[in-house]
């Protein structure tokens, strides 16, 4: 159903009208893109300060200024964190400033940053292997954390070993 706008009536009325509809209809609003990716940085903010990674250390790395990144990645409590242009992700994976798994987080889910390698060393990849297979059968064994089923620290974990094995390969 189309609504028109009318000329004379304010336009914020007309929004908080088709707002309205919208929440009416399908009872809930997606989350606005940027208000996610504000919120992932403020997450990458979190676990930086969690590992001892220095904001400071990060932008002598990266060669981005200390004050730009802090404005994308302020202190929990502080002012709300400007959008991370593509220029400055750019510079913090090819530094390898923040970890590429912190890095994944600006990413949609299922989306994660794996280094390419140079070249292909078959006992890394022959290693990974075993280390996945090792910890999937670890995993399956009736005593582990969920018995035979995966639990939600064996899955993070082989998940993290199928990832490094897929980078390697």
């Amino acid at each position: 159903m189309l609504i028109p706008l009318s000329a004379s009536a304010p336009i914020v009325s007309n929004i908080n009208f088709m707002l309205h509809l919208l929440t009416e209809r399908h009872h809930t609003i997606m989350r606005d893109n940027n208000e996610i990716v504000r919120q992932r940085q403020s997450a990458i903010r979190r676990e930086l300060d969690r590992r001892g990674i220095a904001l400071k250390a990060v932008s002598f790395d990266s060669g981005l200024s200390y004050s730009t990144l802090l404005s994308y990645l302020p202190q929990e409590g502080g002012d709300k964190p400007a959008m991370m242009p593509m220029s400055a992700v750019y510079a913090l994976a090819e530094s390898k400033a923040i970890p590429d798994d912190l890095l994944s987080l600006l990413l949609p889910a299922g989306c994660l940053i794996v280094r390419a390698p140079e070249e292909i060393d078959h006992d890394e990849i022959e290693q990974a292997a075993r280390d996945y297979l090792a910890a999937k059968g670890k995993a399956h064994h009736p005593e582990s954390e969920a018995g035979r089923e995966l639990g939600p620290n064996e899955m993070r974990d082989l998940t993290m070993r199928a990832v490094t094995l897929k980078a390697v390969a």
